[in-house]
């Protein structure tokens, strides 16, 4: 890439940002010449017009805050732990005595979105033998694993 710029006649020392993309900031309370002099562009009296003016974030102007109006639900825990569940069924693609680990359930699609683990269900049936590695799995799933003479382990 770098290449290909330098034969266009750019490097890093004569960059420069596209012309209209840059523009200067509007300096407020610099004179009346300026066109936002005086008020500085706050207009006249008010709460928002002092120094130090202007309300919290959130204020509804005294009508109850929506954080207020709604009712509060439940409880989540800071240290909740959420895993990506998938069933025996899910292990169908796999062929016999092969190794279905993390990386190999992203591989074949079964698994898009990984989030603190991996969890294996008992839903479903396998037939041929394989040596799963997951976060935490089921009673169900590690009965059917080790009937289709299988192996299971916690990583």
């Amino acid at each position: 890439m770098e290449s290909e710029l330098k034969g266009a006649g750019y490097n890093l020392g004569n960059l420069s940002p596209s012309s209209g993309s840059k523009k200067k900031p509007k300096r407020v309370g610099r004179g009346i010449g300026s066109g936002h002099g005086k008020t500085a562009t706050r207009g006249s009296k008010g709460q928002n017009a002092r120094s130090g003016g202007g309300v919290r974030p959130g204020f509804e102007g005294g009508q109850m805050p929506i954080q207020r109006r709604l009712p509060k639900r439940g409880f989540t825990p800071i240290r909740k732990v959420s895993y990506t569940l998938i069933n025996i069924r899910d292990l169908k693609s796999f062929e016999s005595q092969s190794t279905v680990d993390v990386p190999a359930l992203i591989r074949k699609g079964i698994i898009h979105q990984l989030k603190d683990g991996v969890k294996l269900l008992g839903h479903g049936e396998i037939k041929n033998p394989l040596f799963v590695k997951v976060n935490k799995y089921s009673q169900g799933a590690r009965q059917k694993i080790e009937a289709a003479g299988g192996t299971i382990e916690v990583i």
